[in-house]
């Protein structure tokens, strides 16, 4: 301890005119030119823009470490307890952007940059975003991480350092094609290698049991292969605060990565193998998993950055010398999703065959140690894993689940006698077929606390795939309504509307958002009404210049933008939004709906590689597109784009822009959403179905500035139990069979009739999303959409109230919830330099 305030001291000692540390635009530009000299070896005169965007995030981050030493040092010394989150995915977005905003240095880094004959837009758009997920489960983590900062909550998030992230996008011929993410080829300024803290883990194998000398029954792991993990670590730094939290993230290496005696031997390529086989593990986010060698690798990744995780918990308890016993006193760790779900069986055998924890000891650690959110409601995005597969990946954790499974159905069985159709529902082997582990069910059973992310999702899990475990254990459940960071998804995303809304209710709002409902009363100013227009019509502006770069289509700033951007999904249905999209084309080349406003239909996202009908619903959207925008009779009243390579960076651009949010998945599919919280803080209005977090949106905003349309939850069950025949409602609605009809008549596909029969036949032999129910109404709230959109008083007014209202989906509102809910976390104040 004596050495850490004898360090501290001379920090300060050395910080009065620090070029690691000040934050005055001198001692920044300084700084830079320092970095590009002493750590780059760059001369001035030759610097590429890269070298400069590496000497400024450099800059940049030694001042984040200089409060990251600090947070480290403050909660060693308070002793307190950690929130350590467990995510397979993280889309932080662009750091420096982030960096400078928090500490509050943007101005100063802009006229330090400027000075040296260089623009600092251009060195922020240097950045190579790390795609280290799929969507929004990757964003709300990086979310939290942000909020549990700004907070001032202890934590660290754990995650996979993948080398290869989600893919690029482009499109050719209208088709997804994917390329290699290599978001690491430039190297990234932001992290730091602990080589120091690897640790070693184990694949495949098999175990053997052995008595020890005290007669204890104990098994021995004996693995096919071991694998090294090294950490790497990012500052994760909280808005205008001391508090510097870590995102600590796994890459795997081979613990030798050159075999000397096959070299010699003139092995060359076996000489290497180990390191080959071993880097495999964290190459790429989310193999594809349709192979088995697929489902292997995907498994044993997981397995591989929850066990480094839980490792490297146990070792600081070590280092601080805290007995294992105290786990759940010093950490509470948050399985975010199915994928880290794993960890339960680990942390058993971490406990039981290591630290030799006897069972019941070390169940009761496991159990007040966890809690489990769950993001869908879909039965086949549950995770589930072959038996024979499980047990060659992860031998001794087969045995540990069966031993978990014996004893929590004993204990249901004794509750229920003689209901097995209930003990074989909730046991975490699933018997029907081919036997398979439930991870849903290992995590739900492993936790003390199992949450959903809105009220309706809450509620349906409760009635549906987890509904035995919410009448077993009714006190583990609760609903943690997903929310969004302000700061990058407003703040940051919307610079002039950032400086409006500052000018009018204070720059407080950035940290507690509930303060932009003092906004409501200037919805009824004419001149603030006048301004609002002038700051969404400058934002569409810097869309529609993008459009035309990336896609080539030209668009009128003046016209609604109508956005749909996510995961391409049946369920999201964006091909709901193409058949209103082909409906308006027929009715405008009958020269009706002349009179309505313009529309720019916008679609952005990634489809799964291996999913082949996202792929099509994506050339689909672009034949739309390629038809509505050469046609003459249409192109004056509307236009379809799709933006490629939909990501955090060019979010900043969309959000801001669209006036209608889509949010159109059937009722009941979508866990939650994100995208319509971040659409709606920027003023967008929100057409959407009753599913997710639409719920409340529309609830906190007023049903009057939200379009509505579509089957509620229970009329969609009620629907289906009456046997739906979605050919009868294609049949009776003669717009949608003309709608539908033109897919296989050749025209969006150059002739091909059969190009797009597969989507054609899953509507009308299935369609188990329900597009054909929800069309009507959907078109016909399209309808109203337009005729509100033409009253530009109206729908500003809504468009300032939307914004006013949204304080319930700040991200800082959730981790408040669950720290006091679940993870029994408080506030530790980090003193900043200068401070007391």
């Amino acid at each position: 301890m004596r050495v850490l305030r004898a360090g501290a001291r001379l920090r300060r000692r050395a910080q009065s005119d620090d070029l690691r540390a000040g934050l005055d635009a001198n001692t920044l530009q300084r700084a830079i030119v320092d970095n590009l000299t002493y750590v780059q070896a760059v001369f001035p005169s030759l610097a590429t823009t890269n070298d400069w965007y590496i000497a400024l995030a450099h800059a940049v981050r030694d001042r984040l470490l200089g409060r990251w030493v600090q947070t480290v040092q403050t909660y060693v010394e308070r002793d307190v307890k950690v929130v350590a989150y467990l995510s397979a995915e993280f889309l932080p977005g662009p750091h420096l952007g982030n960096g400078l905003g928090h500490l509050g240095i943007e101005e100063a880094a802009r006229q330090a940059v400027t000075e040296l004959g260089l623009d600092l837009d251009r060195l922020l758009e240097q950045e190579e975003e790390p795609g280290l997920g799929n969507g929004g489960l990757g964003r709300l983590a990086a979310c939290y991480l942000d909020s549990l900062a700004t907070l001032e909550i202890p934590a660290i998030g754990y995650g996979i350092r993948y080398e290869f992230g989600i893919f690029d996008q482009d499109i050719r011929d209208g088709w997804q094609v994917e390329a290699t993410d290599k978001w690491l080829r430039y190297g990234n300024p932001w992290e730091i290698a602990r080589p120091e803290l690897s640790c070693e883990i184990k694949l495949g194998g098999h175990t053997e049991s052995w008595a020890d000398e005290l007669g204890r029954h104990r098994v021995r792991w004996i693995p096919e292969r071991v694998v090294r993990g090294v950490p790497y670590d990012t500052p994760i730094p909280g808005y205008r605060v001391g508090t510097c939290n870590t995102l600590r993230l796994w890459r795997a290496e081979a613990c030798e990565s050159f075999d000397v005696q096959a070299f010699n031997t003139g092995d060359y390529y076996g000489a290497v193998d180990e390191k080959i086989v071993s880097e495999t593990l964290t190459k790429v986010l989310y193999p594809n998993d349709e192979p088995q060698m697929g489902k292997r690798l995907r498994l044993a990744q997981q397995y591989f950055f929850v066990s480094c995780s839980l490792r490297d918990m146990l070792r600081i308890l070590d280092v601080t010398g805290v007995p294992v016993e105290r786990l759940a006193e010093q950490f509470a760790i948050q399985l975010n999703d199915t994928h880290p779900s794993i960890a339960v069986a680990e942390l058993m055998r971490l406990l039981v065959d290591e630290r030799l924890v006897g069972w019941e000891a070390a169940w009761e650690i496991t159990q007040r140690t966890f809690g489990y959110t769950n993001h869908t409601l879909l039965p086949e995005a549950l995770e589930t894993w072959p038996l024979p597969l499980f047990g060659s990946v992860l031998p001794r954790h087969l045995e540990i689940v069966y031993e978990i499974n014996r004893r929590f159905l004993d204990g249901v069985r004794a509750r229920h006698p003689g209901d097995d159709a209930r003990a074989a529902r909730l046991s975490l082997i699933d018997e029907h077929g081919e036997k398979r582990v439930r991870m849903a069910h290992l995590a739900c059973v492993g936790s003390h606390a199992i949450n959903g992310v809105s009220a309706l999702h809450t509620d349906l899990l409760k009635q549906s795939v987890l509904r035995d475990f919410a009448d077993l254990w009714p006190e583990r459940f609760s609903n943690k309504t997903n929310g969004v960071t302000p700061r990058r998804f407003l703040a940051q995303a919307n610079p002039e509307l950032n400086a409006l809304l500052t000018e009018h209710v204070g720059d407080g709002w950035v940290t507690a958002l509930d303060r932009l409902r003092q906004l409501e009363p200037l919805a009824d100013d004419a001149g603030f009404r006048r301004r609002w227009r002038e700051v969404k019509r400058r934002q569409k502006e810097r869309l529609a210049a993008h459009v035309a770069s990336v896609a080539g289509v030209e668009l009128d700033p003046d016209w609604l933008f109508d956005a749909q951007v996510k995961r391409i999904h049946e369920y999201k249905r964006q091909h709901l939004n193409v058949l209103h999209i082909i409906t308006l084309y027929q009715r405008l080349k009958q020269g009706l709906g002349l009179d309505a406003p313009p529309r720019a239909f916008l679609f952005a996202g990634k489809a799964a590689p291996g999913y082949a009908m996202a792929k099509l619903i994506i050339k689909l959207v672009n034949a739309v597109a390629e038809m509505v925008n050469a046609d003459p009779d249409v192109n004056r009243h509307m236009k379809v784009a799709f933006v490629p390579n939909f990501g955090v960076k060019n979010a900043r651009l969309v959000y801001p822009a669209a006036d209608l949010s889509e949010q159109i998945s059937l009722a009941g599919k979508e866990a939650s959403g994100t995208g319509n919280m971040k659409f709606a803080m920027n003023g967008a209005l929100t057409i959407g179905t009753l599913d997710g977090a639409n719920v409340e949106i529309r609830d906190e905003v007023g049903a009057e500035n939200f379009f509505l349309f579509g089957l509620t939850a229970d009329e969609v069950r009620a629907t289906k139990a009456r046997g739906y025949q979605p050919r009868d409602v294609y049949r009776a609605d003669a717009p949608l069979e003309a709608a539908v009809d033109l897919l296989t008549t050749g025209v969006l596909s150059r002739g091909d009739r059969e190009l797009f029969r597969p989507l054609v036949d899953a509507l009308l032999d299935r369609d188990d999303y329900m597009l054909l129910a929800d069309y009507r109404s959907y078109v016909e709230c399209q309808e109203t959409v337009s005729r509100r959109f033409a009253d530009a008083e109206h729908w500003t007014r809504a468009s300032i109230l939307n914004v006013a209202r949204i304080g319930k989906f700040s991200s800082d509102r959730a981790i408040r919830e669950y720290c006091e809910d679940i993870w029994q976390v408080s506030p530790v104040h980090v003193a900043l330099e200068g401070e007391g």
